[in-house]
C-alpha cells in the first residue's frame, strides 16, 4: 500500500479537485521567487512600494485595511456557509474541517480590525486575486471533504484528526500571539533598534519577545502548523497538496524577510534563523 493511501483518502473522481491540488503545489515557486527578491505586490519589502503616478493612474487604491478585508471575508463566508447550508453535520470530519476554516479566517478578520496596524495602501487589483485564492483554496478543501463522503471513499487507515485538531489550535493561537508582538512592535514611536536610513524605515524594528528571539517569522511557523493542522484534520490529498504549497511559500518568505532585516540593521542577531528555531 502506498504510503499517500496510508494517510489521505484515495483521490476523488473530480477534475477540478485534481486541477486544484497541482495548482497548490505551484505556489512554491512564489517562494522561490520571494528567495530571489520578487515580492509580492503587497509585501512592505517590495522595492518598488511606491509607484509612480502613471502607475498610480491606472489603479484603483484602498486603504490596507480595507484590501485585506476584501481578502479574508469571502473564504470566510465559504467556510461558514459550508458549516449553515450544507448537510453532512453527522460527519465528525466535515463538521471539523468547516468549523477549522470557518475559526481561521474569523480570526483574520478580527485581526484586521483590532490587531494589525496599515502604514500604506493596497491596489485593487492585488487585493482581488488575494481575495479569489483564499476563497478557491477554502471551498476546494470543503468540497474534496464533501466528495470523500459523497462517492463514499474508505477513511484512511492511519486516523490524524486529532493531531490535526492539536496542531490547528496550536497554530491559530501561536499565529495570533506572535501578531499582536508585531502590532506593539509597529504601535511604538522609538527604539534603539530603529534603522535611520528613512523616516519610512523607522517605523520597522528588529521584533522582540516570544519565539521572535529564536526565529525571524515565527507568526509564519504557526501559520504552517495551522495548514498542516487543516491537512490532518481532512486528510484530503487537496489539503496536504495546500499545506505543501503553502509550507515552501511561507519559508521563501521567511528568507526573505531575514535577509531584509540584515540588510536594514546591523545590530542583527545572527543567530535568529529565517523560520525554525536553531536550524532553517
Amino acid at each position: 500500500m502506498a504510503w499517500p493511501i496510508i494517510i489521505a483518502f484515495p483521490p476523488p473522481a473530480s477534475v477540478f479537485v485534481t486541477g486544484m491540488s497541482i495548482f497548490s503545489l505551484t505556489m512554491a515557486s512564489a517562494g522561490i521567487s520571494e528567495i530571489r527578491g520578487k515580492n509580492m505586490e503587497y509585501s512592505k519589502f517590495r522595492k518598488s512600494s511606491n509607484p509612480s503616478e502613471s502607475e498610480k493612474s491606472k489603479q484603483i487604491y484602498i486603504s490596507g485595511k480595507r484590501g485585506m478585508q476584501i481578502a479574508y471575508t469571502p473564504a470566510f463566508l465559504a467556510g461558514l456557509t459550508s458549516l449553515v447550508f450544507l448537510p453532512h453535520n453527522d460527519d465528525i470530519r466535515y463538521l471539523l474541517i468547516s468549523s477549522a476554516l470557518t475559526i481561521h479566517f474569523l480570526k483574520r478578520l478580527l485581526e484586521v480590525q483590532f490587531v494589525h496596524k496599515y502604514s500604506g495602501g493596497m491596489a485593487l487589483d492585488t487585493a482581488i486575486p488575494i481575495c479569489l485564492s483564499y476563497f478557491m483554496s477554502t471551498a476546494t478543501m470543503v468540497y474534496a471533504q464533501h466528495l470523500t463522503i459523497t462517492q463514499g471513499l474508505p477513511e484512511p487507515p492511519i486516523d490524524l484528526k486529532f493531531p490535526g485538531i492539536l496542531l490547528f489550535l496550536l497554530g491559530i493561537s501561536g499565529n495570533f500571539y506572535h501578531h499582536y508582538l508585531l502590532s506593539r512592535m509597529r504601535s511604538s514611536s522609538s527604539s534603539s533598534l530603529t534603522n535611520s536610513e528613512s523616516d519610512d524605515d523607522k517605523k520597522y524594528q528588529i521584533p522582540r519577545g516570544g519565539l521572535f528571539e529564536l526565529v525571524v517569522c515565527p507568526h509564519y511557523l504557526f501559520e504552517i502548523m495551522g495548514f498542516v493542522g487543516f491537512s490532518f484534520i481532512s486528510q484530503t490529498l487537496y489539503a496536504f497538496a495546500m499545506a505543501v504549497g503553502t509550507t515552501l511559500y511561507l519559508t521563501g518568505r521567511s528568507y526573505a524577510t531575514r535577509r531584509w532585516y540584515q540588510s536594514k540593521f546591523k545590530q542583527f542577531p545572527q543567530n535568529v534563523k529565517a523560520l525554525i528555531p536553531y536550524l532553517l
